[in-house]
């Protein structure tokens, strides 16, 4: 059988929007079993699986033991995991940013930093209701109403990062890694030092691994969604590397391998930002 790949997005309700970019649901089928790398990203990681669990074999930090995870939460990370499949991947992958770890969970997202839990550990009991209400419906329009309806029960508006932060970490985030610490700080009105200590309690990093991390991540997009006839020099001279040895050194820490490495070896993104059905 020859492999399938559906990816479909939507964006989330109104009342999410502040701390949830996209939904997106994923079904693969057909491919060989294998192992996905789980990236440094400027999204919390949080799954829900459809199906079989998730099944980390490797994760971030190696002093975590390897786990199976029907809803899967983790916190920012400065690695790769690495996750086992049959073939066959079914999900939904919530793009939480660490601003709404408080809102949704009570916590600010340095509690996760580079540590993955189940959800209802964290949640209790509406994890499986999550988990129940995806399983049962195959259409993912009612998927995504799931999403909605649970999330909102948890989502508490007034459980909010300090304004200050919160800036930072859009600046950060909208600059694509380019703004250094400095201008950060100084827009603020606080030390560098202060900025660092209080952006670290708040996110789980310092404000220059976000911003290494926010350059990787734009890299990583563009390399898997842009046309073959772009060198990966272009790419890595768009997202501000000096040259495309920098960027392969990004790579190899953060994703522990170049990337033509991972683009020969991944199966379909699930972060294609233009497909069809958002």
């Amino acid at each position: 059988m020859a492999p399938i790949s559906e990816v479909v997005t939507a964006r989330p309700a109104p009342g999410l929007a502040a701390f949830i970019d996209r939904y997106i649901g994923y079904r693969m089928t057909g491919y060989a079993p294998g192992l996905h790398r789980g990236l440094p990203s400027r999204h919390m990681t949080f799954i829900v699986a459809i199906g079989p669990t998730i099944d980390v074999v490797t994760q971030t930090d190696a002093a975590q033991a390897p786990a199976d995870y029907r809803c899967v939460l983790s916190g920012l990370q400065p690695g790769p995991a690495a996750i086992a499949h049959n073939g066959t991947q079914e999900g939904v992958a919530i793009e939480l940013t660490p601003l709404g770890c408080r809102a949704l969970f009570g916590m600010p997202a340095g509690e996760l930093w580079n540590i993955s839990v189940e959800m209802a550990d964290v949640t209790g009991p509406v994890a499986g209701q999550l988990a129940e209400e995806l399983n049962l419906h195959p259409e993912w329009p009612r998927r995504f109403d799931a999403c909605n309806r649970v999330l909102m029960k948890l989502a508490h508006p007034d459980r909010v990062v300090a304004p200050e932060l919160s800036w930072a970490w859009r600046a950060v985030v909208g600059s694509g890694g380019a703004i250094p610490v400095a201008p950060l700080a100084e827009r603020i009105g606080w030390s560098r030092q202060h900025l660092t200590r209080r952006f670290g309690t708040e996110f789980g990093l310092s404000p220059k691994l976000a911003a290494r991390i926010a350059r990787f991540d734009r890299a990583k997009t563009m390399l898997a969604h842009t046309p073959s006839f772009v060198s990966i020099a272009q790419i890595a001279a768009t997202c501000g590397y000096y040259d495309q040895a920098h960027l392969n050194r990004d790579f190899a820490e953060l994703a522990g391998c170049s990337p033509t490495m991972w683009l020969a070896e991944e199966i379909p993104s699930v972060q294609d930002p233009d497909t069809p059905g958002e």
